[in-house]
């Protein structure tokens, strides 16, 4: 098989994975590449720069079979894997030709974790050590693995992620039972204290080894298995509390394999708005001081598909409402739809300075079409607004109509 054959195909086996992260990572020292702290992967540079990854797997042969993944063993499919000097030059190469400026790099699990790991270590060692590489890698950890293995890893990679796949255990022995959920979390924790004890010793030592400087995140699948939107989102706010995770990547359920266990593909579609707000929802659990049984709670599991987390939170509680914008505190101004983290701390700077009116919050970046329902400016709301529940609801569904996702339909480059 040719190199650009396994490109193709461990490129398309990787498209599940997902990697739209900041690096967050400042690897410095070798002789080529460059870590962009602003992002990697489908990212933003400060001066407006798109930064890509190379996101492929190391082999999409796997020893296990789970029902969800395209690469189970039962599945009938192209099989491939990289020598690790093979995905170093390739890796390499692509840099030097200005494709990429780093490497996403997952894999299926070939004869056993520990087997996959060493292999992955050794790809990495030639990046880092052969070629001098310094650019972002994102490596996936394999629950499983001897954990001497995955410190070595995380002394390569800048980032490290291991997937969570399923919310529940019964789930995960359903759908993948070769899995277990404590294999999945003890490398969680031990990528924990390894970060923790690498910022310890680097503060007394200058010199001192980095270990996945730019944090550990996970992957769920939503869609796949019937846990609701609650029982995600406490899972989720959970791991960001014991494990100290970076992020939580939601990843809508695509029917890739046939299977009795799962949804059918003749009549299932992805769950793309769900998954957009649970990532909503997961951003005010991290930047606006939610927590998940605000949001939702076991009588009401499921996020509202037509307003945004944060607007419906606030229709279910207007007795927090009107806002006064030249009085409330920082935490106060966050549960403000339409006023965010830096528009929050705008405001908290200019009102030492003068009293705010509408216009002024407009120029500071709050987002009025929102905002105005739910705040006052020195006692006054915007001027000739009617506020109603019912009204505020309805102009809130209006303003959300636009942005949510069209149905989806798999596209072909080959229409009948």
């Amino acid at each position: 098989m040719t190199l650009a054959e396994k490109l193709t195909i461990l490129t398309d086996a990787a498209k599940y994975d997902v990697a739209c992260t900041s690096s967050g990572g400042d690897r410095r020292g070798g002789r080529l590449g460059k870590t962009i702290a602003a992002g990697c992967c489908h990212s933003f540079s400060a001066d407006g720069r798109c930064i890509s990854l190379l996101k492929l797997l190391l082999t999409n042969v796997c020893v296990y079979d789970c029902q969800y993944c395209v690469n189970r063993t039962s599945n009938d499919l192209p099989r491939a894997m990289f020598t690790p000097r093979e995905l170093a030059d390739l890796t390499i190469d692509f840099y030097r030709r200005n494709y990429i400026e780093g490497l996403f790099l997952s894999s299926a699990v070939v004869r056993s974790p520990d087997y996959t790991t060493e292999l992955m270590i050794r790809t990495l060692t030639l990046l880092r050590e052969d070629y001098g590489f310094s650019g972002y890698i994102h490596a996936k950890a394999i629950p499983g693995a001897d954990p001497l293995l995955t410190a070595r890893l995380g002394r390569l990679a800048d980032r490290l992620s291991v997937n969570i796949e399923l919310p529940s255990s019964k789930s995960l022995a359903l759908l993948a039972p070769d899995k277990k959920t404590d294999a999945i979390f003890q490398p969680m924790a031990q990528i924990k204290q390894e970060i923790l004890q690498s910022k310890a010793e680097r503060q007394k030592f200058r010199h001192a080894p980095a270990f996945a400087p730019a944090g550990q995140s996970t992957q769920m699948i939503v869609g796949a298995s019937d846990e609701t939107d609650y029982h995600i989102l406490k899972l989720s706010e959970g791991m960001y509390r014991k494990y100290g995770l970076k992020r939580v990547f939601f990843s809508a359920y695509v029917p890739v394999t046939h299977s009795p266990l799962l949804p059918s593909p003749l009549s299932f579609r992805p769950p793309l708005l769900r998954e957009r707000r649970l990532y909503q929802s997961d951003w005010l659990l991290r930047f606006y001081h939610f927590q998940a049984d605000e949001l939702l709670s076991p009588d009401h599991p499921t996020l509202n598909p037509q307003l945004d987390p944060k607007c419906s939170w606030a229709m279910s509680h207007l007795e927090y409402f009107p806002v006064e914008v030249n009085t409330a505190d920082y935490h106060t101004l966050l549960r403000v739809p339409g006023i965010g983290v830096v528009s929050a701390r705008r405001i908290l700077s200019a009102r030492r300075w003068r009293s705010l009116d509408h216009t002024a919050l407009g120029k500071l970046g709050v987002v009025l079409k929102r905002a105005q329902y739910f705040i006052t400016c020195s006692g006054k709301m915007t001027p000739a607004l009617r506020v109603t529940p019912a009204g505020v609801l309805r102009a809130l569904t209006l303003l959300e109509a636009p942005a949510l996702p069209a149905p989806y339909e798999q596209l072909s480059l080959f229409p009948a």
